[in-house]
């Protein structure tokens, strides 16, 4: 039933107690405005209670009201299937309504129909809603102050939606609106820029007469139309670097915008005391203005190339990095947009040399001649602009200014070294000054690595000299010795030509390690971090006393140290290069430092590092099982502690599965630990994101397990809820099923027989051709290592694959093929161990029944038929395949059917070419399995069973020569005089080489 005029008062009831503290009211409330959302009015009704002016002083209720409005916009403005949704009557009402009721003084419910307004236009522009940008400007043209300052809410937040719609027509229609928008709202730009210098002017000479809440409302308002222009040039235009075309709103407003912060930048020291309000205003303005400079040169680089825009606003910004006004030092927001302008034309890729040769035709230049030209007259303007003294002189301040530590950052390292190291480390570069700074000078170095190799090796070497290792006190010398080698760190790839590491390490970096005073915390750290970022230029010789250092600086009394130590160390754990030898005698002051620190951090992220570094050491050592016992007492304890927090879990089972795999065949020392955590994952109350890591364990535990120990063999049922719920992981399932069947064995089968059969007949039939790919070699498994209990158990399943050899699709599709030429060597396996059960199977009503749905004609013999499958596929399968194919043909020549006459040639003709062809690879993989037995372990695993069970395969002792002669011979005794006349069919050729396979006498 509709919602009407009458339910009114009941709805701001459900409002006001909606905002109840008390949940008796509060509770009811929500439950009856829920379901009210889906009838029709109730938003009509919403809209009466956020412009009902006897309410504008319960903002409360009316803001709860416009949050309701919009939810339900989200939910029914869309038709859809479960909904009724809102009628169209109802939908032009509220556009109406909306638009009429522009003047709204509360700044958060005006804000929230703004965001509602541009959810609405998302969807009905231009067709439903096509007036809705000229109704807008209508209302601009007569409006005052706050009116047009919530149009142009309304016009951002619509534009930007309407700006990330992506299909050609829908930014076809934004650029269509950038053109009628744009003229307009440069002009306002402008004026209200005008008024704001001039209001300023008056604020700075203290005028009392001076309407502040009018001027600040135009400041918000220029704001709104400063992120427009953003928008509409961003957005509203292809972007040039593609298109070649000049955008001219480039070239006309970037210079004037550069104005405008140089025009508010004088008033930044003064507001700062009198009139905080506009001061925060005026750094929110330039902040953005400078954002907005640099989102049009990565949208246009080549109209902002242009030396009349590029010039000036890089000149601009150079000259606030390197020689700012003292007041502008603390302005460290808009120092970072500068930087961020320099290092964004610095990286542009349109203004690198392109290497592109020129066709010439009646056509003239082509777009690639033309975007050589428009980038070597960009880079001739950047030359100008940074000649070689400028380039090194913004080197200098950025590593003598920039990267010098502070006080405060000394202090914030004092108050928690933890989040310090955090910070520095993984601090988006564009939101801190230092990490922008140190951003902008690796590209800087990379553009310029020549000319500033040497000038950042003078550096580390004045830092040096001026502040020797001795040094304890927190000196300027000492902290641009920090900065220096930081410097010399972050770009070590290209200064490696001009520094010799393994000098510098010798003659500076080893000393500073000698120093254990307290401050001198802060060259070790950056010691360590140098240790890290040069690892690739680190050499046999010197490969040892940097791991030494690395341990030195792990068991540092400074945790920001120690963690910054692991860091590096877990670089060179990592390193192709990595010496075990070196490294051996470490191991115990390593492993100890490393449980020390996990058991001391705090943070998540502290806790994940070090956890990654124990992992690496872990895989990649070999002396492992020395210290099995400290480290399954770690993983005990990290375990307990980690309950509830499924990403740091995550990171304990990776490197539990290294500790399985590093044991190898003592792996059930750690079972203790292995067991339990394997249990808590599997099961059904486990959080799904710990399922995947918990099944790689698994499978490692038994892949790396002598024998399968009993609680191992317990868990194999939990594999049928994980894969009722999910396929996703079902190759790993497959591998921990293997591992079940070629390690548990007979045991194995008695206990999870019907569990097994109940999981095949999950998979098979129900996956796609990957899935059943991963799945095929485990049933052919079986059948071999239980020919006689198999077959009869996974009845089921062989149907299946009897229906997939019969119907299984296009043989144009590779995996269609693997898949149908893989069932039909398991088919043929179950006849050559088990003929019996087979030939039983294939009379069957259940299986007559399964492939006549599948559309399997009903007359024809399912039997013969699947000889006309192997004798297709037998060719797409591997050696061993091959001649399981050979006699399970061989075996049909026994049949009692006419019909085997006629395929008699063919079937000798594969016979025999498998037994000619097939004996030089079987040789080779006998070889191999003796190689196997001679030098591979003798303790059983999961790899060892696995070439067991291959080589002692029962289809490896029948021998298909003696099994043709043999069979051919029955033939000819069934069927007589018919079987003469087909084997003179044969071709002489076909037949000779027959009678030299079976070594006939001629």
């Amino acid at each position: 039933m509709a919602l009407s005029a009458s339910d009114l008062p009941a709805m701001y009831t459900l409002l006001a107690n909606s905002l109840s503290g008390d949940q008796t009211v509060r509770k009811p409330a929500e439950d009856s405005l829920a379901q009210s959302e889906s009838r029709p009015g109730f938003c009509s009704c919403l809209m009466e209670v956020i412009t009902a002016k006897d309410l504008a002083s319960q903002a409360d209720v009316r803001l709860m009201a416009s949050v309701y409005f919009k939810n339900s916009i989200h939910r029914y403005w869309r038709n859809r299937r479960d909904s009724t949704g809102i009628s169209n009557e109802e939908k032009m009402h509220l556009k109406q309504k909306l638009l009429s009721h522009l003047r709204e003084e509360n700044y958060q419910i005006a804000l929230t129909l703004a965001v509602l307004i541009s959810k609405i236009a998302r969807i009905d522009y231009p067709k439903e809603w096509p007036d809705l940008f000229s109704i807008l400007a209508q209302q601009l043209q007569s409006a005052d102050i706050l009116s047009s300052h919530r149009v142009f809410m309304i016009l951002f937040r619509t534009l930007k939606e309407l700006s990330t719609k992506r299909l050609t027509s829908d930014q076809r229609t934004f650029a269509e609106i950038a053109s009628q928008f744009f003229d307009y709202s440069w002009h306002l730009w402008q004026s209200d820029a005008q008024t704001i210098f001039h209001g300023f002017s008056v604020l700075s000479q203290n005028a009392s007469e001076l309407h502040h809440d009018d001027l600040y409302l135009t400041c918000e308002r220029w704001f709104l139309c400063s992120k427009i222009i953003r928008q509409l040039i961003v957005s509203g235009f292809p972007s040039d670097a593609m298109s070649i075309q000049e955008v001219r709103p480039v070239k006309e407003i970037s210079p004037v915008l550069l104005n405008a912060i140089q025009s508010f930048i004088p008033y930044y020291s003064s507001f700062r005391e009198k009139h905080p309000k506009f001061w925060d205003f005026l750094k929110k303005a330039c902040t953005k203005l400078m954002k907005i400079l640099i989102a049009i040169q990565c949208r246009h680089p080549y109209s902002f190339g242009d030396k009349n825009v590029c010039v000036p606003v890089i000149d601009f910004c150079l000259n606030k990095i390197t020689n700012p006004e003292p007041d502008i030092l603390s302005f460290e927001e808009f120092q970072i947009q500068c930087m961020s302008m320099v290092k964004s034309v610095l990286e542009c890729k349109e203004y690198k040399p392109r290497l592109t040769g020129r066709v010439m035709d009646d056509n003239g230049i082509t777009v690639e001649q033309m975007k050589k030209n428009v980038s070597t007259a960009v880079a001739g303007v950047l030359v100008s602009l940074l000649p070689s003294e400028r380039v090194v002189l913004l080197c200098n301040v950025l590593i003598r200014r920039y990267f010098v530590l502070t006080t405060s950052d000394l202090e914030e390292w004092y108050q928690n070294p933890e989040s310090f190291h955090h910070e520095q480390d993984s601090v988006l570069w564009s939101e801190r000054l230092r990490p922008c700074a140190e951003a902008l000078y690796i590209v800087l170095f990379e553009n310029h690595s020549q000319l500033l190799g040497p000038v950042v090796v003078s550096i580390l070497q004045e830092a040096m000299n001026g502040c020797p290792s001795s040094v304890n006190e927190i000196t300027p010398a000492l902290l641009l010795k920090d900065a220096a080698y930081g410097a010399a760190s972050y770009v070590y790839y290209e200064l490696s030509n001009y520094l010799s590491f393994k000098d510098w390490f010798n003659g500076a970096l080893s000393l500073e390690l000698t120093n254990d005073h307290p401050n001198m915390r802060i060259i070790h750290r950056k010691v360590a971090l140098i240790l890290g970022q040069w690892v690739s230029e680190i050499k046999d010789d010197t490969r040892r006393p940097v791991y030494c250092a690395l341990i030195k600086l792990l068991q540092d009394r400074d945790l920001c140290v120690r963690l910054a130590a692991s860091r590096s160390l877990y670089f060179h754990i990592e390193d192709a290069n990595f010496s075990e030898q070196d490294f051996l005698d470490l191991l115990p002051v390593c492993w100890d430092s490393c449980f020390k620190l996990v058991d001391e951090v705090q943070e998540f992220d502290s806790k994940v590092q070090v956890l990654n570094m124990i992992s690496g050491l872990i895989a990649r050592v070999t002396e492992v099982i020395p210290y099995a016992n400290k480290l399954m007492h770690f993983f005990q304890k990290a375990w307990e502690e980690s309950s509830g927090e499924s990403l740091l879990q995550i990171q304990l089972l990776a490197a539990l599965r290294n500790f399985v795999v590093a044991l190898g065949y003592q792996s059930p020392i750690c079972y203790n630990i292995v067991v339990p955590v394997l249990h808590s994952g599997i099961s059904v109350d486990s959080p799904d994101e710990l399922l995947e890591d918990t099944m790689q364990l698994w499978e490692a535990t038994l892949s790396h397990a002598p024998s399968i120990v009993p609680q191992l063999l317990g868990h194999f049922p939990c594999l049928v809820e994980i894969l009722e719920r999910s396929f996703d992981h079902l190759k790993m399932a497959a591998s921990i099923i293997e591992s079940y069947i070629v390690l548990g064995g007979i045991e194995f089968l008695n206990m999870h027989a019907s569990t097994l059969a109940k999981l095949l007949d999950l998979v098979v039939g129900n996956v796609n051709d990957r899935g059943l790919l991963s799945i095929l070699p485990l049933v052919d498994t079986l059948v071999q290592c239980f020919p006689t209990e198999v077959p009869q158990l996974i009845s089921t399943t062989i149907q299946k694959l009897i229906a997939i050899c019969l119907t299984g699709g296009d043989d144009h599709d590779p995996s269609k093929t693997a898949v149908k030429a893989s069932s039909a060597a398991i088919l043929a396996r179950v006849l050559v161990m088990n003929t019996n059960y087979l030939a039983q199977l294939t009379s069957e009503p259940s299986l007559l029944a399964l492939v006549q749905k599948a559309g399997f004609p009903s007359e024809e013999s399912i039997l013969l038929c699947l000889v006309d499958v192997w004798l297709d596929k037998v060719d797409n399968v591997a050696t061993t395949q091959r001649k399981t194919f050979g006699l399970a043909l061989s075996i049909i020549l026994t049949l009692r059917l006419p019909q085997v006459l006629d395929k008699l040639d063919q079937i000798l003709s594969v016979c025999t070419s498998v037994i000619l062809g097939g004996s030089e690879d079987l040789t080779e993989e006998e070889s191999s399995s003796d190689n196997m037995y001679s030098s591979g372990p003798q303790v059983p695993s999961k790899e060892l069973r696995r070439r067991q069970i291959k080589f002692s395969d029962p289809i490896n002792q029948i021998s298909l020569e003696n099994s043709v002669r043999e069979n051919l011979q029955t033939c000819a005794a069934l069927h007589g005089e018919p079987f003469n006349a087909a084997i003179s069919r044969m071709h002489p050729a076909a037949f000779g080489q027959l009678k030299q396979a079976l070594k006939m006498p001629d």
